[in-house]
């Protein structure tokens, strides 16, 4: 039997109001966008946003609540644009996909930032309930940076994980954290350095108590790559059932087996069409039903991407079909 788990990976959408009051406060500029050292009314609209979308988490009755990232100008690559060892440059395409982020160019030593965990602070003065952090997954992180300091591969590779590492080590108490690594789908890592990804994995992992889990979306991982992930000592592997190789994932489960727990991405973050809780449900069943030999304790049902892509209102409709979902009925066989 599996327990059913309702969660996000997070990045949610700005609400309408503070987009306004955001933009008059900060400016439409590059130089305007978040660096890490904002005004205390910029934080004071910020705060108000990540309270708001907290209580529509908790409303939709999500197991698990996030912060919601709101602050994260440049998607997945906030936590070094705001690194002071880190330099903006230009503005490059996120994935194959109409948004964009400041190109985070490390020119220094990535020692401890914070940021992060400052952020996840301030989340748990609004919920009593259990909480799940986020990150970018290292592979991901690097995959999106330009090193301008280590010049080497592997040594930046390792570099990023341990700075993230330190980044979890500072976090508040948490129930969950998901890393986010569509990289690992987008732009599968070379020969070289694809055994050293499970280790910077790990070396992010080791930092925290809380349930790990490793999130990629866009697409099937490749076989390479999977059999490499199976190596990295976290709790659940994620899957993208909505827009991903079903196929080619299915493939990999059979063939290696996955972990004992698993997320799936069953609501699609990048369309405004809304799954009913029903539809979310059925997916749940099929991806069981596929993977018989394998047992679940258990299955976190979130959306394949981040949700920032919607507009506020179908973000909280999809919100309540994850959270219907996993109230129906308390376990599923697996």
């Amino acid at each position: 039997m599996s327990e059913l788990v309702a969660t996000t990976p997070g990045l949610f959408p700005l609400p309408d109001w503070a987009k306004e009051e955001l933009s008059d406060l900060k400016g439409h500029q590059k130089g305007d966008l978040i660096s890490g050292d904002e005004g205390d009314d910029v934080v004071t609209a910020y705060d108000r946003a990540r309270s708001e979308v907290v209580e529509d988490q908790e409303g939709a009755g999500l197991d698990r609540v996030v912060e919601g990232q709101l602050r994260w100008d440049d998607n997945l690559a906030h936590p070094l644009t705001v690194h002071e060892n880190v330099d903006t440059g230009g503005i490059v395409r996120y994935y194959d996909n109409n948004n964009f982020y400041r190109d985070p160019q490390v020119r220094g030593e990535l020692d401890f930032s914070g940021d992060v965990a400052a952020e996840l602070e301030a989340a748990t003065e609004l919920t009593d309930g259990p909480l799940q952090a986020v990150l970018p997954g290292p592979y991901s992180l690097a995959e999106l940076a330009s090193d301008e300091y280590y010049g080497d591969e592997s040594e930046f590779l390792a570099a990023v994980s341990e700075f993230l590492a330190g980044e979890v080590a500072a976090f508040p108490e948490h129930e969950t954290l998901f890393l986010l690594d569509p990289s690992l789908v987008a732009a599968p890592p070379s020969d070289d350095i694809a055994a050293q990804v499970p280790e910077a994995i790990s070396t992010v992992a080791s930092e925290t108590d809380a349930d790990v889990v490793v999130h990629s979306y866009w697409g099937a991982l490749d076989e390479k790559t999977y059999a490499h992930l199976m190596d990295a000592p976290v709790e659940a592997l994620g899957f993208d059932v909505v827009a991903g190789d079903r196929e080619q994932t299915l493939y990999n489960v059979t063939e290696y087996g996955t972990k004992s727990d698993v997320a799936l991405g069953l609501v699609d973050g990048q369309n405004t069409r809304v799954e009913s809780a029903t539809t979310v449900r059925e997916r749940v069943e099929w991806f069981i039903d596929q993977v018989p030999a394998q047992a679940f304790d258990t299955v976190y049902l979130t959306s394949n991407t981040e949700l920032f892509y919607l507009p506020v209102s179908k973000c909280r409709e999809k919100l309540v079909a994850l959270g219907e979902a996993a109230a129906a009925e308390e376990e599923v066989e697996a």
